[in-house]
């Protein structure tokens, strides 16, 4: 027997019990879950990067709780069930794909022969998803205060710094190539080493330090954004392989019983140079 969403479902109700469920679950709210969420979405991508697929169906069954927590939380106070999640994205779903759905519903299909093409999908999406921004208003009439403003602040900061170039580059302000973007690396990082110069002689100066590393960071996502590439995954990626090289690190020296913190910078270095070597040799 295999279980469905609606023993899911039940389940998730039964641990909401406020007489017979868990403790932990029944003391939970829509803010207090918002943690667990992000964690779980994180690990989910972690082992996707790290290609362990045996374990992804389980990641996912932990995400797919969550949403299943949010909506009892929401069936409880009478705003919305899973149904209700389902529904809105299925309707989402046929809205922003009439190259696919043209008719809006699931039975309707597109003539093979008339595909459309890339830049009229990409052009319908957005569209669409601007239609969806005006009608969350109070007022469906209601004018942006600016185009940015649905942008999540609560994003992780290089996301939200990818989304914030996205959008404005939508409406023209971009650069036209990625030639000016190297331009612009190498004169925020002179900036950068003025301001910290500048801060060695007057501390009062360092929050000009924090706003040129900033400007540094928000160049580099730049840079991301025109060779298509997330800049997340970019540096998740070089945060395994710092880990894994500074593990061989820590390996090295245990099998020639030696003590990192008894280790010159020199020999430490050196060591993570062959660490390098062995990656190259290996493709590793």
């Amino acid at each position: 027997m295999s279980y469905t969403v609606d023993d899911l479902k039940t389940l998730m109700a039964r641990l909401r019990d406020p007489e017979t469920g868990c403790p932990w679950d029944t003391k939970q709210t829509f803010r207090t879950i918002v943690p667990h969420t992000l964690e779980e979405a994180h690990e989910v991508a972690d082992t996707i990067e790290r290609e362990d697929y045996r374990h992804l169906k389980e990641e996912l069954g932990d995400l797919l709780f969550q949403v299943i927590f949010y909506a009892q939380m929401g069936q409880e106070q009478d705003l919305f069930g899973f149904d209700d999640v389902v529904d809105t994205l299925v309707r989402k779903l046929l809205r922003r794909h009439p190259h696919v759905f043209p008719e809006g519903t699931l039975e309707s299909r597109v003539d093979p022969e008339n595909r459309p093409t890339d830049e009229w999908i990409a052009a319908s999406w957005e569209r669409i998803k601007a239609e969806e921004r005006a009608e969350k208003g109070e007022n469906a009439n209601r004018e942006p205060s600016s185009r940015l403003e649905d942008i999540p602040a609560s994003l992780p900061a290089l996301t939200r710094a990818d989304k914030l170039q996205r959008r404005a580059a939508r409406y023209g302000f971009d650069w036209p190539d990625i030639g000016p973007v190297f331009d612009k690396l190498e004169e925020e990082i002179g900036e950068l080493r003025e301001a910290w110069e500048n801060a060695q002689e007057d501390p009062a100066a360092r929050d000009d330090v924090e706003d040129e590393l900033g400007d540094l960071m928000f160049v580099c996502v730049n840079l991301a954004r025109f060779m298509k590439v997330n800049p997340d995954q970019a540096l998740r990626r070089t945060n395994r392989k710092f880990e894994a090289r500074f593990r061989a690190i820590e390996q090295v020296l245990a099998e020639q019983g030696r003590v990192m913190e008894d280790e010159s910078l020199e020999n430490l270095d050196a060591i993570w140079n062959s660490v390098k070597g062995v990656e190259r040799s290996t493709g590793n």
